[in-house]
């Protein structure tokens, strides 16, 4: 699956920054299907192939907002080599919608 599309990769552009945003869009949704880990991404760079956005590996107290970068989203080979894949049915929601404060 492609992670990036020049369509989502147009949408990031439309949105710009947000951080001066209390409560950001999520513009994407990646996860891995064979076991734990989300990343909802409300930035991305295009240069540095680097997002910014929230990162939710097991859903407890370790979560948290930071960069995360598309290669070693699409580098990953879990089992049976499927890798992170991204949620093509997320519509975009804000921020408070979706992350659940511990």
């Amino acid at each position: 699956m492609k992670l990036m599309t020049k369509t989502l990769e147009k949408r990031f552009a439309q949105v710009g920054s947000q951080a001066e945003e209390e409560d950001p869009l999520i513009v994407a949704k990646f996860f891995n299907p064979c076991g734990a880990g989300t990343w909802y991404a409300t930035e991305y760079d295009p240069e540095t192939r680097i997002f910014f956005g929230y990162v939710s590996i097991f859903g407890d107290w370790n979560d948290e907002w930071g960069s995360f970068a598309l290669g070693e989203l699409e580098n990953y080979k879990g089992p049976f080599g499927i890798g992170i894949e991204r949620d093509l049915y997320f519509g975009e929601r804000r921020a408070s919608e979706v992350i659940r404060e511990k």
